[in-house]
């Protein structure tokens, strides 16, 4: 499967990653490098975190970290591997500026700060339209 980015294609951002629908909170990569990702989702009705139109801080949170699995994920890709599971070990900072409404088109920018020994450290900064509207960071753990 070759798969050039940026890429919209679901089926293969959702094989990068652990988790299925409706839990799945990340769509597409728009670029790659071993320290970056940018990632992108789009907010629908039927997400499990939206409440009256509104898309939660706990969907923001579960989007960033999903951005993270995706880093990891496509990284294992281009070895020809199989991505390892991982999760959050530790959310440090994280901040809402704003909330997502229905059909807002997030991105979210995923910068690595340090990766050793399976536990990786990682800025995470979610924009809509080039506003930021959420950051973070956190260390997330692969088994």
């Amino acid at each position: 499967m070759e798969n050039k980015l940026p890429t919209f294609d679901q089926n293969f951002v959702e094989s990068l990653i652990p988790q299925r629908f409706p839990f799945v909170m990340v769509n597409s990569i728009a670029e790659y490098s071993e320290t970056q990702l940018v990632s992108g989702f789009e907010i629908k009705e039927e997400n499990i975190f939206v409440q009256n139109g509104t898309f939660q801080a706990s969907g923001l949170v579960e989007h960033q970290a999903q951005s993270v699995a995706l880093h990891t994920g496509y990284k294992y890709y281009l070895l020809g591997k199989e991505a390892p599971t991982g999760y959050i070990g530790a959310i440090k900072t994280f901040e809402a500026i704003q909330l997502p409404k229905l059909g807002d088109k997030l991105t979210s920018e995923v910068s690595i700060i340090n990766e050793m020994m399976g536990v990786t450290l990682v800025d995470i900064v979610t924009k809509i339209n080039d506003e930021v509207i959420a950051k973070s960071q956190m260390k997330t753990v692969v088994m």
